[in-house]
């Protein structure tokens, strides 16, 4: 069995998405050719400025958008294709990933057309990045217990707080902060709005946040008097509890929620080959079964998602299974690994070094895009148990 004969595609894939699950695999050839692609021994997203503005001079960021700001007008099923394609052969996306993802399609549904105009067509052009700024350092799980607020003054609003775990807020460009922004006795998830920051404002303090991989991806962020205009604020004051919810359904439901391990999965399959003892097939083909599985719920959820609705029942049930499953990889392979001794005597070093990272990284799986518990609840409130 080899990785290279690891393929996701369903046979009931439209044209359009089948032809374009070929161009992006024939520029990944391209890139690993010219040798701006190696192999990698990470798991998880990369960040490479150079590489997003590749994939978006193809076209592939904001990829449904409507074509007036820069946009294909493809389909979710199609983005979809896109994604998969990147993640599984671990291009580091990382410099766009939040903006394509998320935050372009908030601004999409809840900004103003100036808000559009002016950031919409540069993520498209991978020349804006965005980073999320929801978590508090006291708010745990808790999100509508956060503390951060923002004061009404003359022409805009005056920020103070603090943000965590935000990834990439040293690289890019822009946060869209949820912050507290009047007080609604008895409703809690009332008057909490999103205001776009520019990191680069007075008052804007980021500091460092190292993983137990010795990496700099999170960050703390102080806001200290940061003032926005006006035209900083998304939808309308008070509703942004309602715009999250929406935007976490973007978050939760993606093919990273179980693709970030897969290069390990793929890896050890090029290095087993087809000898492997009988429980390691066994334990190997259990968990091809469950990504596959996955995979199937996660397409749905982007069918749900081209449709217009807002899937966040579904997405939890993907983030939380994505996330059990994510894990499970981890245990299963250096299971494998030991059971077959594969990287003794200097022997697969990048299934080693992929191994390592993974163990190191896989606690992040639990706590991206919200904890187990919280989604839990998510569901059982959205089948009636709760």
């Amino acid at each position: 069995m080899s990785a290279a004969n690891l393929r996701l595609d369903l046979p009931d894939m439209p044209e359009a998405a089948a032809q374009l699950r070929l161009d992006v695999r024939a520029f990944i050839d391209e890139e690993r050719k010219a040798g701006r692609l190696p192999p990698p021994e990470r798991v998880g997203l990369g960040f490479s400025q150079e590489m997003t503005k590749r994939i978006a001079a193809r076209g592939w960021i904001g990829l449904t958008w409507p074509k007036k700001y820069g946009g294909q007008e493809r389909s979710a099923l199609e983005r979809y294709v896109v994604t998969e394609e990147l993640l599984a052969a671990a291009v580091p996306v990382g410099a766009h990933w939040v903006a394509d993802r998320q935050s372009g399609p908030v601004l999409l549904k809840f900004g103003t057309e100036e808000q559009r105009q002016e950031y919409l067509p540069r993520i498209v052009a991978g020349e804006c990045g965005f980073c999320i700024g929801m978590s508090e350092p006291e708010s745990g799980s808790d999100l509508a217990s956060l503390k951060s607020r923002a004061q009404k003054v003359d022409g805009g609003w005056k920020i103070n707080g603090r943000k965590i775990w935000t990834t990439n807020a040293h690289r890019v460009h822009y946060m869209i902060a949820l912050v507290r922004t009047s007080v609604v006795e008895g409703a809690r998830h009332a008057g909490i709005s999103q205001l776009i920051i520019d990191l680069q404002a007075p008052g804007v303090t980021i500091s460092p946040i190292i993983s137990m991989a010795g990496e700099h991806d999170f960050n703390e962020v102080l806001l200290e008097d940061v003032f926005v205009p006006d035209k900083a604020l998304i939808g309308q004051e008070g509703n942004g509890w309602n715009q999250v919810s929406a935007e976490l359904a973007y978050e939760r439901s993606g093919p990273e929620r179980w693709l970030s391990s897969f290069r390990l999965i793929a890896e050890l399959i090029d290095v087993l080959g087809p000898d492997a003892r009988p429980s390691s097939q066994e334990e190997l083909g259990r968990l091809l079964s469950h990504l596959l599985a996955l995979r199937q719920l996660s397409m749905s959820v982007a069918s749900m998602i081209q449709q217009g609705q807002t899937p966040n029942l579904e997405a939890a049930i993907v983030k939380d299974l994505g996330t059990k499953f994510e894990q499970e990889a981890v245990r299963v392979v250096r299971n494998i690994v030991s059971a077959e001794n594969l990287t003794a005597h200097g022997r697969a070093d990048r299934l080693k070094a992929l191994l390592i990272h993974a163990q190191q990284y896989s606690p992040a799986f639990t706590i991206r895009g919200g904890t187990n518990e919280i989604l839990r609840g998510i569901i059982a409130k959205g089948i009636g148990l709760r």
